[in-house]
């Protein structure tokens, strides 16, 4: 597993641990494998660059099989031509940008790319909530870039219109004066395309200016922290998401049960895409063994695999098919919106 396990980004990346932990314990203790699976974890502190060792440590050092991550897009567009190279098969949980799926036929993803998420939110906010006038506020990464185009032609697409864009960096902790040019075009909705950590800020000095607009975003949001640092500025907020801790689905309910008394919290959509991505590797490798390539072929042959986040494919590019989520902000929790 590869991700970050320390820094600004450890939350997901120890969401990604746990779900591919959780899953490699259930296959040893049951009995009905023929191989004992062994976790080796690398943390990449959300640096590309560390990113880009951890990768060459896991191949060269530890002669992993295969592997569960990057878990950021910055590093997974980094680290992962590192694994294509040298014929290792990965399927990162939780790296959307577009790019992604270009690095080669040994990458795959297990989550909906930004694409499909900032066009349905775009469609979502235009169609169903009637907001005409949207805002833009992204992280200038790979993944808040990825985001804003695709919101931005959808949003026109759906009738829309896009009446300011703003941008900001990683870390980045003050956001008034984006935030001051935004009010200045009155907008009806703010899309802000990043992780939970600017969005909680983002939202609090938003409504510190008394800007009343909806709150949108991605996955970037799906964090128990996102309301523990917004408070009730991030109240009525809406975001996709690939996996709904409360669904009514018996899998995802079994998972979330397990999780919680592993874990001592709820899952959020990383742990369940890695653990949907850990078991999906577990059932290849016990069929065709670990030879790497073979594992890769069989990987590409998934098809309606009964995961917790829904039925999986793969598709030819090495992206998942399966379902997206709206979720909101409600009471200090998270609900379905759709």
């Amino acid at each position: 597993m590869l991700g970050p396990l320390s820094g600004d980004y450890a939350s997901y990346g120890q969401s990604v641990a746990n779900g591919v932990e959780l899953a490699i314990n259930e296959a040893n203790a049951s009995g009905r494998y023929n191989y004992v699976f062994v976790l080796q974890k690398e943390d990449t502190r959300g640096d590309p660059v560390q990113a880009l060792n951890a990768m060459n440590k896991l191949i060269e050092l530890d002669r992993v099989t295969a592997i569960i991550g990057p878990v950021l897009s910055g590093e997974t567009l980094t680290a992962g031509p590192i694994a294509q190279d040298a014929g290792v098969p990965f399927i990162t949980p939780s790296a959307t940008a577009p790019a992604v799926s270009e690095i080669g036929n040994y990458e795959f993803r297990n989550v909906i790319t930004d694409d499909v998420q900032a066009a349905q939110m775009a469609e979502y906010a235009v169609r169903v909530l009637g907001l005409r006038r949207l805002a833009i506020l992204y992280s200038n990464n790979d993944y808040g870039v990825g985001l804003r185009r695709a919101f931005e032609a959808a949003a026109v697409a759906a009738g829309g219109q896009v009446v300011a864009v703003e941008s900001y960096l990683d870390g980045d902790t003050n956001f008034n004066a984006q935030i001051t040019n935004i009010a200045a075009r009155n907008p009806d909705g703010l899309y802000i395309a990043g992780y939970y950590t600017e969005a909680a800020q983002i939202a609090q000095q938003a409504a510190l200016q008394g800007l009343r607009v909806k709150l949108m975003g991605a996955d970037g949001f799906d964090s128990p922290l996102l309301i523990e640092l917004g408070g009730a500025a991030v109240e009525g907020a809406i975001f996709t998401s690939g996996f709904f801790a409360d669904t009514q689905d018996e899998l995802g309910r079994s998972f979330v049960e397990k999780y919680a008394a592993a874990y001592g919290a709820k899952p959020d959509m990383f742990a369940a895409n890695a653990y949907d991505s850990a078991r999906i590797l577990i059932e290849v490798i016990n069929r065709v063994g670990p030879n790497r390539a073979a594992v890769r072929d069989g990987i590409a042959a998934t098809r309606d695999f009964p995961g917790v986040t829904g039925v999986t494919t793969f598709a030819e590019n090495g992206d998942a098919v399966k379902p997206l989520y709206i979720l909101r902000v409600e009471n200090g929790t998270f609900v379905q919106e759709r």
